[in-house]
């Protein structure tokens, strides 16, 4: 690795960081002892204090043991939304001595199933209005069989998926044993005049369904967990990935891997005690559950959560709460400046803005600045458990992702070789670090093909296409399966829709692959215009001005105007989703297959 990137280094940042010997848990039981009072989670005007906080995930993990079956090891399904819930429910479990897996709350039945059945989970935390699509997976539940495929169901296997008949394990034949349902409402103490959702205000709804007990229940019952007994390298949370080829898979995470993202992101951003974060990215990702819940946890903040993005109420909260600390994502930056009402509100209490997920058009981080606020990016995955790449705070530079943080190893290689490129030629990201994940759950498979051994070390190959200039700067390009190949010229879509993001009437773009009979692949933008722009900007307009702003071979040759783009449970546009529906159609049904995308 160079160290070109060593003379921008922070001067107050050490280089390395000695990992804390500590479980997860231990930081609630900290900073329930230095901050009992002091307001942790505020939902719609009600506090949570740390003490309080302390209280019921304690009472909820002692439930989940003597109620529920927890033991140690065991994984158990975490699905709501932002929420108390989602916290008090993350901690429970890990003071269980069991492990987390974060559930995206969009997923549907046959979604869960694969979580269920690859995870081997038999416990499940949730709120009401998500109960519906995992009631068929409840043992006991009307409609089980159908649902999970378990006909001739005989009997459970140690790890928690299913036997059939034949004595073959099978991933379909899976049943939840118990589940503990929430409502939001619950957390819904103080009257608010910020506007509160209609399923998130719905009251708590009794449930006839046997092998499930509601949230005011368990804690209502007072049990009391056993022991602490898990370590620094046990299991502690399992997120899974995006899926892009073939079923998600879950990264396996240990109490140290995620206790040194925790510490080293927190110090690189100087977090101070009294920081206030605005938490509206979803905690089940590893961004929000890093930045929004781990670290504001180990350093006392407090935490303005809402279950859904709203732009209006988030900075209702900025104000009303002096948020200091917003993590987001370019869309929600998007969409918050979109709101021509936003300068009747103070929003001068943000001390930092940051985030990735995707570059941050510039034109977009130019209304930031004029605003006063400089957006840093970073770069991290569910494997890193967040962020491995953060902009120096004082050094920040615009669509970077930034230098690699302490005691990261991050190298720009060739895909095919695995060698080292000189500055600014473009290759995949491999690295390597403290926060690195342990491997895939029971895919020995994806690990054989995502690790690599360089220089005696092992290294993650992320997928991800970049470049690293002269001053160790990392820069995303696109993803290694993503390009769109015209007429033999490479086009990355992340280029051009960074472009196109300076048209004053491009709210959103998204750029994928049409089939051409000449060229092969050509470049389409599919495009929200802004609600000003509607009714005076055409496609022609638009693909003229492309032109006159970007290489010919670069420049989309088709747009199509859409009321909204698709996007994921963390605010991501779904391109893949939108390029196979034009492959699809546009393409040529004799064509070859083009290998599947990688997100």
């Amino acid at each position: 690795m160079s160290d070109r990137h060593l003379q921008y280094w922070p001067k107050n940042q050490p280089r390395h960081l000695s990992i804390p010997e500590t479980d997860l848990f231990y930081n609630v039981e900290v900073s329930a002892r230095r901050y009992p009072a002091k307001p942790f989670l505020v939902f719609y005007d009600t506090l949570v204090s740390f003490s309080r906080f302390k209280d019921e995930v304690e009472r909820l993990a002692g439930y989940l043991q003597q109620a529920c079956g927890v033991s140690t090891g065991d994984r158990v399904l975490l699905y709501t939304q932002n929420s108390p819930q989602y916290v008090i429910g993350y901690y429970a479990i890990l003071r269980a001595n069991a492990v987390v897996v974060p559930v995206n709350p969009m997923n549907l039945t046959l979604e869960l199933r694969h979580y269920v059945a690859d995870s081997g989970a038999r416990v499940a935390i949730l709120t009401q209005d998500l109960f519906e699509r995992i009631r068929p997976l409840v043992a006991g539940a009307p409609g089980v069989a159908e649902a999970t495929g378990a006909a001739g169901l005989t009997g459970g296997s140690a790890d928690g998926r299913a036997v059939a008949a034949g004595g073959e394990r099978s991933d379909d034949a899976v049943v939840l044993s118990h589940v503990v349902v929430g409502a939001y409402s619950d957390y819904l103490e103080t009257a608010t005049d910020l506007k509160v959702p209609e399923w998130v205000a719905a009251p708590r709804q009794p449930i006839a369904a046997s092998n499930v007990s509601l949230w005011s229940a368990a804690l209502q019952s007072d049990c009391r967990p056993g022991p602490q007994t898990v370590g620094p390298d046990d299991l502690s949370v399992m997120p899974y990935t995006s899926g892009t080829t073939g079923q998600p898979k879950g990264c396996m995470h240990t109490h140290r891997t995620v206790m040194y993202q925790t510490l080293a992101t927190g110090q690189w951003v100087d977090a101070k005690s009294d920081s206030v974060a605005l938490a509206v990215l979803p905690l089940f990702h590893v961004t929000g559950m890093q930045s929004s819940m781990n670290i504001p946890l180990f350093h006392g903040n407090t935490v303005i959560l809402l279950p859904r993005w709203d732009r209006r109420v988030a900075a209702q909260c900025i104000e009303r709460y002096k948020v200091t600390s917003w993590t987001c994502i370019p869309t929600m930056v998007v969409d918050f400046l979109a709101d021509l009402r936003i300068g009747r509100f103070d929003l001068s209490s943000i001390a930092r803005i940051s985030g990735g997920g995707a570059a941050m058009p510039a034109a977009v981080a130019q209304k930031l600045l004029d605003m006063g606020l400089t957006y840093v990016e970073g770069y991290g995955l569910s494997e890193t458990i967040a962020a491995t790449h953060v902009n120096p705070p004082a050094r920040a530079r615009k669509q970077c992702l930034g230098i690699p943080i302490m005691d990261v190893d991050s190298r720009v290689v060739d895909p095919e070789t695995l060698v080292e490129l000189p500055p600014n030629e473009i290759g995949e990201i491999v690295t390597h670090g403290p926060q690195l994940f342990k491997g895939y759950w029971r895919n020995p498979q994806a690990d054989r093909d995502c690790f690599v051994q360089i220089d005696g070390k092992r290294f993650f190959r992320t997928g991800d296409l970049a470049r690293c200039d002269e001053d160790g700067y990392f820069y995303m390009v696109d993803r290694l399966k993503r390009m769109i190949n015209a007429s033999g010229f490479k086009v990355w879509p992340a280029e051009v829709e960074s472009l196109m993001y300076q048209h004053p009437a491009v709210q959103e773009a998204c750029v994928i692959a049409a089939g051409d009979a000449h060229r092969g692949e050509t470049v389409k933008a599919i495009v929200v215009l802004r609600e000003d722009f509607r009714d005076r900007v055409g496609e022609r307009e638009l693909l003229d001005w492309c032109r006159e702003h970007m290489a010919a071979y670069k420049a989309p040759r088709i747009i199509a105007f859409v009321e909204a783009l698709p996007k994921s449970g963390t605010g991501k546009i779904m391109w893949r989703a939108l390029q196979e529906q034009e492959r699809a159609t546009s393409f040529p049904s004799t064509a070859p297959a083009k290998p599947p995308a990688v997100a």
